[in-house]
């Protein structure tokens, strides 16, 4: 159960962000929620396999920036979801950019809520 319910947090994560910026988006209709749960889906997978990886091999550029580099990261990881989500769309590097620090923000404050 605890996988079903990260995936529905994933995604309302993501329907929150996509209301706050134009820059990210859903599909319309009935569409737009099997696209959230969709992207949600993939968000929690590449959270847990690709983001460590990319995050081990950047590394020494993460120390260098004192951790800022880390918001690039979650930028790129935002725009991962977008290529293998259909129905989700990231567009630009701004939209991902600020999208992922309030998705950070929102997914915390979720997780404090619901768990």
């Amino acid at each position: 159960m605890g996988l079903i319910w990260r995936i529905l947090l994933n995604a309302l994560a993501l329907v929150l962000v996509s209301w706050l910026f134009e820059g990210i988006s859903f599909a319309a209709g009935s569409r737009g929620v099997i696209a959230a749960l969709w992207a949600g889906l993939v968000l929690g997978v590449v959270n847990v396999t690709i983001k460590p990886l990319i995050k081990l091999l950047t590394l020494p550029v993460n120390i260098l920036t004192l951790g800022l580099f880390g918001l690039l990261v979650n930028a790129l990881m935002l725009k991962v979801v977008d290529w293998l989500s259909p129905g989700f769309e990231v567009h630009g590097f701004f939209a991902a950019f600020f999208g992922a620090i309030v998705l950070a923000v929102i997914s915390s404050v979720l997780n404090l809520l619901f768990e």
